[in-house]
């Protein structure tokens, strides 16, 4: 069972609402998501660049997002690891795009990395390797 783009959407909306404060989910396929997290001075950090949290939970969103893809709509799904590389100072005046994709879904666990890159930027700033664990179906 996948879910479409409209249905990840309403989804987050209705069930992560304070997820918006980490992305918005503009494109999603089967096991890949797409999110833009539009950079404004609370992911900001001392020095002018986008804070590791902030990242981070960009990437961690952006992944749920492409396993619930996958998967279907499965509220319980928690992250069970997440490991983030920082590469490179994102451009703190441009959106970060974070690009998601699984790398493995099994019963239980999925696996997935991200890439985000500041807008117009071919180069990645970050790059995180993620589990979810998958509750297990009744």
């Amino acid at each position: 069972m996948s879910a479409s783009l409209h249905e990840l959407q309403a989804f987050l909306t209705e069930h992560f609402p304070q997820g918006s404060r980490y992305g918005t989910l503009e494109q999603s396929g089967d096991g890949w998501a797409e999110m833009r997290l539009t950079v404004g001075d609370e992911h900001l950090r001392p020095g002018g660049t986008v804070s590791g949290p902030a990242l981070m939970a960009l990437a961690d969103v952006a992944i749920y997002a492409a396993l619930l893809s996958r998967i279907g709509l499965v509220p319980l799904a928690v992250t069970t690891n997440l490991n983030i590389n920082f590469l490179r100072k994102p451009v703190p005046d441009r959106d970060v795009i974070a690009r998601a994709k699984m790398l493995k879904v099994g019963r239980r666990l999925g696996v997935g990395e991200v890439f985000l890159c500041s807008e117009g930027e071919d180069d990645a700033v970050a790059h995180a390797v993620i589990t979810y664990s998958i509750p297990p179906q009744r």
